[in-house]
């Protein structure tokens, strides 16, 4: 204890030492300014469709596009407000990043799901620097690392893509398919023991860190990395179990078990329902497992951000 003691008083002298000068200056509304920026990000998601729906399933392949802009407002020495809008894709796909000979990938293997989804979200954010700054933009540290925390809503679209070779009693033309107006879970049906329809607007809360370097008097390079924790098991329309394909439509039951059409499913036992449509042994049917009702899904992006100070006004005394 005396050890931790002697250790702490010495850190804190040191601090109080090291500490600039600038923090017995008052921070006025001068040193307030205003800034614009860009932001070009990877982007990747956390969901059923994935080796394992946690942070460490990742895969390179399944990393898409993010565009963001924002205005930031500085309110404190530390203390930064910021509104963003931005643009982003996700996608997963079973058949890429699952492997047959992976033991424990191989269900979602068999399963074949896949999606891609974009993001169109605004958020309000408030970001506490690590070191402040009591002085003018110009003055300001070469280097800040910080962190963030905010709210956002966002509208996103689930789709998945059919490629009209797969032998269903009534087949569909090629092309990409919106998911969620087709209730691939039953959400539509009039049969009970369905969940309800997701909704397209949903809330997120974005949090993360990042660092920032001043490039010169007016820009800055930031880095960043935000998670967003959603409240929806439902960016990749993946969720509960099977319906009975019965209960839907033609086109939400192709799509919404592709068991049978994985270009490997030979290796594997098939069957035909009672509606004509085909599935792996274990997939397909009524009550079958599709997703992890367990967790949300979550998106993350990670990339690199150009800002611009606007030049603050400059307000001149009065004269009577």
């Amino acid at each position: 204890m005396k050890k931790f003691f002697s250790t702490s008083l010495i850190l804190f002298v040191l601090f109080m030492a090291a500490a600039p000068t600038a923090e017995a200056q008052r921070f006025s509304r001068r040193n307030l300014y205003n800034s614009v920026g860009i932001s070009l990000n990877a982007m990747n998601y956390f969901g059923d469709v994935t080796p394992e729906s946690d942070f460490t399933s990742l895969r390179l392949n399944s990393t898409r596009p993010s565009v963001s802009v924002h205005f930031t407002r500085k309110f404190t020495p530390r203390i930064y407000g910021r509104a963003a809008l931005s643009w982003g894709r996700i996608t997963g796909d079973d058949s890429k990043s699952a492997d047959f000979s992976e033991p424990e990938n191989e269900p979602r293997f068999k399963r074949n799901l896949s999606f891609r989804n974009d993001i169109k979200e605004l958020s309000v954010q408030g970001i506490v620097d690590l070191f402040e700054n009591r002085r003018t933009f110009m003055r300001r540290p070469d280097f800040t690392p910080y962190a963030f925390v905010g709210v956002a809503v966002l509208h996103h679209n689930p789709k998945a893509y059919y490629d009209g070779n797969a032998d269903v009693p009534e087949n569909i033309p090629a092309g990409w398919y919106e998911l969620q107006p087709l209730g691939t879970e039953g959400q539509y049906s009039n049969a009970d023991g369905y969940p309800e329809p997701y909704k397209k607007i949903q809330f997120a809360i974005p949090f993360g860190f990042g660092v920032k370097y001043k490039l010169a008097r007016y820009w800055d390079l930031g880095f960043e990395i935000t998670w967003r924790k959603t409240f929806t098991d439902y960016l990749d329309d993946v969720s509960t179990t099977y319906a009975d394909k019965g209960d839907l439509s033609n086109t939400a039951a192709i799509l919404s078990d592709r068991s049978a059409d994985n270009s490997r499913a030979g290796n594997y036992v098939i069957e035909t329902d009672a509606n004509g449509y085909k599935n792996l042994a274990g997939y397909g049917r009524k009550g079958d497992q599709r997703g992890d009702t367990s967790d949300d899904d979550w998106y993350i992006t990670t990339g690199f951000s150009l800002n611009y100070i606007l030049t603050p006004a400059r307000r001149g005394p009065k004269f009577r």
